[in-house]
C-alpha cells in the first residue's frame, strides 16, 4: 500500500515539476517582452507630442476652430465602449478586469436610456461576450502582442463612422495602462468627443503668425482624426507592455507555487518512504522471529524422538 502511495506520489511530482518548467520559460519571455514594448512605448511618444503641439500651434494662431470631434452629436442614442484585453490567457486579472469593468460600464448606460455600441479587442473580450449573447459592433484579434498603427487605424475606421454619422454620442476606451514594471492600473479613457482643454496653450507655447491654407476649419477635422488614430496606438502599445508585465507576475507565482508543492509533496513521500522501510523492516524482524520459533521447536521434536528411540533400544 506504501509502495503504491509512493509511486503516485512520484508521478504528481513529476508532473509539477514538468509544468514549472513551462512557467519559468513563459515568465522568462514575458520578462523580454516587456523591455521590447516600453521600447516601442517611446518610440510611438514623440509622435503623439508632436500632433498635440502642431493642434496647440493652431489653436494659439488662429483659436481652435469648431469640429465634429470636440462636441458630442446632441441626438446620438448610443454610446460605445472599446474593451482591450489579451488575445491568451494566463496573465492574471488582466483580461477579468476588463471584462467586469465593461460590464458594468454597460449596465450604468443602459440605466440611463441609452444603447451600447461595443468595440472589442483581443480574442478573450470577443468570446466572452460571445458567450453571453452579447452583441459587438466589431471585433479584432491578434492586435495586442505587437501592435501596429495599421491596426490602430482599423480599430478607429468603425469608432470615426459611427461618431462621425450622429450615431453615437461618446466612446471609452477600457485598458490597462503602463507605468512601470511593476505598475499598471485600469483605467477608462475618453476617446470622443476630445476634450478641447488637452490642445490649450501649455506654459512654452507661442502665438506664432503663420499663414494657414487652405483654411483652420479645414484641416482641423483631418488633424484630429490623426490624433484618434494616435491615441488608440498608444493606448494599445501601454495594454501590450501591461498585458506582458501581468503574465511575467501571474507566471512567477505559478511557478513559485510549483516549487512549494514540490516541496510539500516531497515531505509526504520521503514520509510514505519512511512508512514503507519501516513496515518492510517489521516484516523482516517478524518473519525472522517466526523461522527462530519454528526452528526451536523441530529442534526440541526432533530431540524427544531421538531420546525415545534410544530408551526403546
Amino acid at each position: 500500500m506504501a509502495g503504491g502511495q509512493e509511486r503516485i506520489l512520484r508521478r504528481r511530482i513529476k508532473s509539477v515539476q514538468s509544468t514549472k518548467k513551462i512557467t519559468k520559460a513563459m515568465e522568462l519571455i514575458a520578462a523580454s517582452r516587456i523591455v521590447k514594448a516600453m521600447g516601442r512605448i517611446a518610440a510611438a511618444r514623440p509622435y503623439y507630442e508632436e500632433l498635440i503641439g502642431v493642434v496647440r500651434d493652431l489653436s494659439a494662431s488662429a483659436g481652435l476652430p469648431k469640429s465634429v470631434f470636440l462636441d458630442a452629436p446632441p441626438e446620438a442614442a448610443s454610446k460605445g465602449i472599446i474593451a482591450i484585453t489579451a488575445d491568451r490567457t494566463l496573465c492574471g486579472a488582466y483580461n477579468s478586469s476588463v471584462l467586469r469593468s465593461a460590464e458594468r460600464l454597460s449596465a450604468r448606460y443602459r440605466s440611463e436610456g441609452k444603447g451600447v455600441v461595443l468595440i472589442t479587442v483581443g480574442r478573450r473580450a470577443s468570446s466572452y461576450f460571445k458567450y453571453r449573447e452579447v452583441p459587438t459592433a466589431a471585433s479584432f484579434f491578434d492586435v495586442t502582442d505587437r501592435p501596429t498603427y495599421d491596426q490602430a487605424r482599423s480599430i478607429a475606421a468603425p469608432i470615426l463612422e459611427a461618431y462621425e454619422s450622429g450615431q453615437v454620442e461618446s466612446f471609452v476606451i477600457i485598458s490597462n495602462r503602463f507605468y512601470s514594471a511593476g505598475n499598471q492600473q485600469l483605467e477608462t479613457t475618453q476617446l470622443l468627443p476630445l476634450d478641447p482643454e488637452k490642445f490649450g496653450p501649455s506654459d512654452d507655447t507661442q502665438a506664432l503668425d503663420f499663414e494657414i491654407e487652405p483654411s483652420p476649419e479645414v484641416i482641423i477635422d483631418p488633424l484630429l482624426r490623426m490624433f484618434v488614430e494616435e491615441t488608440i496606438f498608444a493606448l494599445l502599445l501601454e495594454a501590450s507592455a501591461a498585458e506582458h508585465a501581468a503574465r511575467q507576475r501571474a507566471m512567477k507565482a505559478a511557478s513559485d507555487n510549483a516549487e512549494e508543492l514540490i516541496k510539500t509533496l516531497s515531505r509526504v513521500m520521503n514520509r510514505a518512504r519512511q512508512d514503507s522501510i519501516t513496515t518492510e523492516i517489521t516484516e523482516i524482524v517478524g518473519g525472522a522471529e517466526a523461522l527462530k520459533v519454528g526452528s526451536n521447536q523441530i529442534d526440541q521434536s526432533y530431540l524427544l524422538t531421538y531420546a525415545g528411540r534410544k530408551v526403546s533400544r
